[in-house]
């Protein structure tokens, strides 16, 4: 426990982000190797970071079980005070993937220690770029870490996925698992539209781009009103507009940003074409045209079968009472949708919440953090789950 708390306080001092994790990365690569665990670094086709170390067990044949954990953190400055606050400014851990990631190495720990008793294989895999996405150097599509490992050829031969996600409005010793939606596929979108600037006298000699921003809401809000079906969970928000330079001048360029979140693919391509459709109206209506950029978010599907082999092995090492299902799947985004997309697992959430020590604050805000006593849950959590693959 102790080991397992120090390096979540070393990480929760020294965060980073996205994919600029070379200190966490090493670390984490470091310690896998030290105790046996063959590694891959630099795993990810387009960036690079992913840190990747496979378990072989000594017990015979098994099922290759792949367990994450995300390494980046969050563009917030850290408002607890605590010993071990974060030394970045600007930066927090704020999400709680200090937590992930030191859980995930002490289970690594403990089943290298009992390799001979594994049947299988274990694949740890430990993800940058969560909490965000980044333009590929290689093709320019908007990328999360998942993604780039993936690319990379991560999850061949892989029979079974997990994530843990920490939930401090569970207390530390409770999990919760949704038993099929988890959470929404979030897509972020950007919008620019390219007029011709003007002078207000003379309109009809220029081409206004904040009329096409101004048409391309309204068409995007009659999209999500009248053209998604109503029996799907789906939400579009925008959150920055910016156009114009002077009171009198006929803006030249628009700029809009948001998000859309639902959960069937069908409504995700639905919006997306949605948009990409009005865009194009409004900017052909004022003579411009536009650029569309997207990052696509794919919906966090749980399988059954992996449902109720995670409620099992929480049950197991929590009590009977302390891992529940959730019924009302989430509306936030995780990459962690990309591996269940492809192959069967689950993604569940691990109580952190201690009321009585003050321990409330939720995840994305300066305050968050963890009853570091869950750090012992995670780890057993993960541990008896593979045993439960194996039966051993």
């Amino acid at each position: 426990m102790e080991k397992v708390t120090a390096i979540r306080r070393d990480l929760h001092a020294h965060p980073e982000l996205l994919y600029d994790v070379i200190r966490t990365s090493g670390i984490v690569a470091g310690l896998l190797e030290e105790w046996g665990i063959t590694v891959q670094r630099n795993v990810g086709r387009h960036f690079g970071m992913g840190v990747v170390g496979t378990l072989q067990g000594q017990a015979g044949s098994g099922p290759v079980i792949l367990l994450r954990a995300d390494m980046d953190a969050l563009p917030i400055q850290e408002q607890n005070e605590l010993p071990y606050k974060s030394e970045n400014a600007g930066i927090m851990h704020a999400c709680g993937h200090d937590a992930h990631t030191a859980m995930l190495l002490g289970a690594a720990r403990t089943l290298a220690a009992f390799r001979d008793q594994l049947a299988g294989t274990v694949v740890f895999v430990f993800q940058p770029a969560e909490e965000g996405a980044v333009k590929s150097p290689l093709d320019g599509r908007l990328l999360s870490g998942g993604r780039d490992m993936i690319e990379a050829g991560l999850l061949e031969g892989v029979d079974y996925a997990y994530a843990l996600h920490v939930m401090p409005e569970l207390p530390a010793g409770m999990l919760g698992v949704h038993p099929h939606y988890a959470m929404a596929a979030s897509s972020h979108f950007k919008v620019e539209f390219r007029g011709t600037a003007g002078h207000h006298s003379a309109p009809h000699k220029a081409a206004d781009a904040i009329q096409m921003a101004a048409q391309f809401i309204a068409g995007v809000n009659g999209l999500m009103a009248n053209q998604i079906d109503p029996q799907e969970a789906a939400v579009l928000a925008f959150g920055t507009v910016r156009a114009g330079t002077a009171v009198n001048v006929i803006a030249e360029h628009s700029e809009l940003t948001g998000t859309f979140r639902a959960f069937s693919k069908t409504a995700v391509a639905a919006i997306t074409e949605g948009l990409r459709r009005h865009a194009t109206a409004a900017a052909a209506a004022y003579g411009g045209d536009f650029r569309l950029e997207l990052r696509e978010g794919i919906a966090v599907v749980n399988d059954a079968a992996a449902v109720q082999r995670i409620l099992r092995a929480a049950r197991g090492v929590l009590g009977e009472e302390q891992a529940v299902l959730l019924n009302q799947p989430s509306l936030a985004g995780e990459d962690f949708g990309w591996y269940l997309d492809r192959v069967p697992g689950a993604f569940a959430f691990i109580g952190c919440g201690n009321a009585a020590e003050g321990i409330t604050h939720t995840i994305h805000q300066p305050k968050f953090n963890i009853d570091e006593d869950m750090l012992i849950h995670g780890v057993r959590l993960w541990v008896r789950l593979v045993m439960e693959h194996n039966h051993k």
